[in-house]
């Protein structure tokens, strides 16, 4: 399976490192959890999208692609600037139409 329309979208605005295309994929009541903190809305994504971009330089390969209905389930190998890289997370999105309503990123 490929990955869907938003999502090549922002894994390839993540590699590139442009905020603003990655939150372009967000609808702008979004919700990203990840490392059990919440960020709801594209300001509030918006800062975590320039910490965590600036901090640890993340590039994602996507290794795997699962979906049901709304539901798409990306597994990652995730490069970058922290201990440990590369890492592999799960991406799990909750898409609304063409954009993404939910990111869960774990491990």
């Amino acid at each position: 399976m490929q990955v869907p329309e938003p999502l090549a979208g922002y894994v390839a605005a993540q590699n590139a490192r442009s905020v603003d295309a990655m939150l372009a994929y967000f609808t702008d009541d979004a919700v990203v959890r990840d490392e059990r903190r919440e960020y709801r809305g594209t300001s509030s994504i918006r800062g975590w999208m320039e910490e965590t971009t600036a901090k640890y330089h993340p590039t994602l390969e996507v290794l795997d692609v699962g979906a049901a209905g709304q539901q798409v389930l990306l597994r990652v190998s995730v490069s970058g600037t922290f201990p440990g890289s590369p890492i592999r997370l799960r991406y799990d999105f909750t898409l609304d139409r063409d954009r993404i309503a939910r990111l869960e990123i774990d491990g």
